[in-house]
Protein backbone atom coordinates (compact mmCIF):
# COMPACT_ATOMS: atom_id res chain seq x y z
CA UNK A 1 0.00 0.00 0.00
CA UNK A 2 1.37 3.33 -1.00
CA UNK A 3 0.50 6.55 0.86
CA UNK A 4 0.05 9.84 -0.89
CA UNK A 5 2.50 12.58 0.04
CA UNK A 6 -0.21 14.33 2.04
CA UNK A 7 -1.09 11.16 3.94
CA UNK A 8 2.58 10.47 4.69
CA UNK A 9 3.06 14.00 6.07
CA UNK A 10 -0.08 13.62 8.17
CA UNK A 11 1.14 10.28 9.55
CA UNK A 12 4.54 11.74 10.47
CA UNK A 13 2.92 14.79 12.09
CA UNK A 14 0.58 12.58 14.11
CA UNK A 15 3.48 10.44 15.29
CA UNK A 16 5.45 13.51 16.35
CA UNK A 17 2.53 15.03 18.20
CA UNK A 18 1.78 11.84 20.14
CA UNK A 19 5.39 11.02 21.01
CA UNK A 20 6.28 11.95 24.56
CA UNK A 21 9.00 14.58 24.68
CA UNK A 22 12.22 13.57 26.40
CA UNK A 23 12.33 14.90 29.93
CA UNK A 24 15.55 16.67 30.74
CA UNK A 25 16.56 16.90 34.37
CA UNK A 26 16.11 20.35 35.88
CA UNK A 27 19.07 22.66 35.31
CA UNK A 28 19.82 22.88 39.03
CA UNK A 29 20.41 19.12 39.40
CA UNK A 30 24.20 19.53 39.95
CA UNK A 31 23.55 22.19 42.60
CA UNK A 32 20.99 20.02 44.41
CA UNK A 33 23.32 17.02 44.28
CA UNK A 34 26.13 19.11 45.72
CA UNK A 35 23.89 20.55 48.43
CA UNK A 36 22.90 17.04 49.55
CA UNK A 37 26.45 15.67 49.69
CA UNK A 38 28.28 18.14 51.93
CA UNK A 39 29.79 17.35 55.35
CA UNK A 40 27.33 19.43 57.39
CA UNK A 41 24.44 18.14 59.45
CA UNK A 42 22.10 20.43 57.48
CA UNK A 43 23.22 18.78 54.23
CA UNK A 44 22.44 15.37 55.70
CA UNK A 45 19.04 16.57 56.93
CA UNK A 46 18.16 18.01 53.51
CA UNK A 47 19.13 14.74 51.82
CA UNK A 48 17.17 12.71 54.38
CA UNK A 49 14.03 14.84 53.92
CA UNK A 50 14.29 14.40 50.15
CA UNK A 51 14.85 10.65 50.55
CA UNK A 52 11.61 10.46 52.54
CA UNK A 53 9.78 12.21 49.68
CA UNK A 54 11.54 10.88 46.56
CA UNK A 55 8.50 11.37 44.36
CA UNK A 56 8.85 15.14 44.70
CA UNK A 57 12.33 14.85 43.17
CA UNK A 58 11.45 12.39 40.38
CA UNK A 59 12.13 14.90 37.60
CA UNK A 60 15.79 15.02 38.69
CA UNK A 61 16.32 11.34 37.93
CA UNK A 62 18.42 10.72 41.04
CA UNK A 63 19.51 7.18 41.80
CA UNK A 64 18.25 6.48 45.33
CA UNK A 65 19.24 2.80 45.32
CA UNK A 66 21.48 1.55 48.09
CA UNK A 67 23.01 -1.61 49.45
CA UNK A 68 23.68 0.34 52.64
CA UNK A 69 27.11 -0.65 53.98
CA UNK A 70 27.76 -3.15 51.17
CA UNK A 71 29.57 -6.15 52.73
CA UNK A 72 30.14 -4.47 56.12
CA UNK A 73 27.50 -4.60 58.85
CA UNK A 74 24.90 -1.83 58.53
CA UNK A 75 24.66 -1.50 62.31
CA UNK A 76 27.96 -2.79 63.74
CA UNK A 77 27.65 -3.54 67.47
CA UNK A 78 24.31 -1.74 67.43
CA UNK A 79 25.60 1.57 66.01
CA UNK A 80 23.14 2.70 63.32
CA UNK A 81 25.40 3.36 60.33
CA UNK A 82 22.91 2.29 57.63
CA UNK A 83 21.61 5.75 56.71
CA UNK A 84 25.14 7.17 56.58
CA UNK A 85 25.97 4.38 54.15
CA UNK A 86 22.82 5.09 52.13
CA UNK A 87 23.77 8.76 51.70
CA UNK A 88 27.29 7.71 50.72
CA UNK A 89 25.82 5.37 48.08
CA UNK A 90 23.61 8.21 46.87
CA UNK A 91 26.63 10.44 46.34
CA UNK A 92 28.75 7.77 44.67
CA UNK A 93 25.99 6.59 42.33
CA UNK A 94 24.82 10.02 41.26
CA UNK A 95 28.27 11.52 40.75
CA UNK A 96 29.29 8.45 38.74
CA UNK A 97 26.18 8.89 36.57
CA UNK A 98 27.13 12.55 36.07
CA UNK A 99 30.68 11.60 35.11
CA UNK A 100 32.02 13.68 38.02
CA UNK A 101 32.87 11.00 40.56
CA UNK A 102 36.65 11.39 40.75
CA UNK A 103 36.37 15.15 41.32
CA UNK A 104 33.91 14.65 44.21
CA UNK A 105 35.04 11.38 45.82
CA UNK A 106 37.09 12.93 48.63
CA UNK A 107 34.19 15.17 49.70
CA UNK A 108 31.74 12.27 49.54
CA UNK A 109 34.00 10.19 51.75
CA UNK A 110 34.46 13.11 54.16
CA UNK A 111 30.69 13.61 54.33
CA UNK A 112 30.32 9.90 55.10
CA UNK A 113 32.83 10.19 57.93
CA UNK A 114 31.06 13.28 59.30
CA UNK A 115 27.74 11.41 59.22
CA UNK A 116 29.25 8.46 61.09
CA UNK A 117 30.81 10.78 63.68
CA UNK A 118 27.39 12.41 64.25
CA UNK A 119 25.97 8.95 64.91
CA UNK A 120 28.75 8.35 67.44
CA UNK A 121 28.12 11.70 69.15
CA UNK A 122 24.96 10.18 70.63
CA UNK A 123 27.11 7.90 72.81
CA UNK A 124 29.50 8.53 75.67
CA UNK A 125 32.40 6.84 77.39
CA UNK A 126 33.60 3.51 76.04
CA UNK A 127 30.64 3.21 73.65
CA UNK A 128 31.59 6.54 72.07
CA UNK A 129 35.22 5.48 71.76
CA UNK A 130 34.19 2.17 70.19
CA UNK A 131 31.79 3.89 67.79
CA UNK A 132 34.40 6.47 66.77
CA UNK A 133 36.88 3.66 66.10
CA UNK A 134 34.39 1.86 63.89
CA UNK A 135 33.58 5.11 62.09
CA UNK A 136 37.27 5.52 61.30
CA UNK A 137 37.51 1.96 59.99
CA UNK A 138 34.46 2.46 57.75
CA UNK A 139 35.82 5.77 56.48
CA UNK A 140 39.27 4.36 55.73
CA UNK A 141 37.68 1.42 53.91
CA UNK A 142 35.68 3.64 51.53
CA UNK A 143 38.57 6.06 51.14
CA UNK A 144 40.91 3.26 50.04
CA UNK A 145 38.52 0.87 48.27
CA UNK A 146 36.71 3.70 46.52
CA UNK A 147 39.94 4.69 44.77
CA UNK A 148 39.36 1.82 42.37
CA UNK A 149 36.00 3.38 41.48
CA UNK A 150 37.59 6.79 41.01
CA UNK A 151 40.10 5.37 38.56
CA UNK A 152 37.47 3.50 36.53
CA UNK A 153 34.43 5.74 37.09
Amino acid sequence: MRLSAGAAVAAVAAALLTAAPAQAAPADKPEVLSRWTQTSASSYQSWYAARQNQAAWAAYGFDWSTDYCTTSPDNPYGYPFALSCARHDFGYRNYKAAGQFAANKDRLDSAFYADLKRVCAAYSGERRTECDSLATVYYEAVRILGLQDAETG
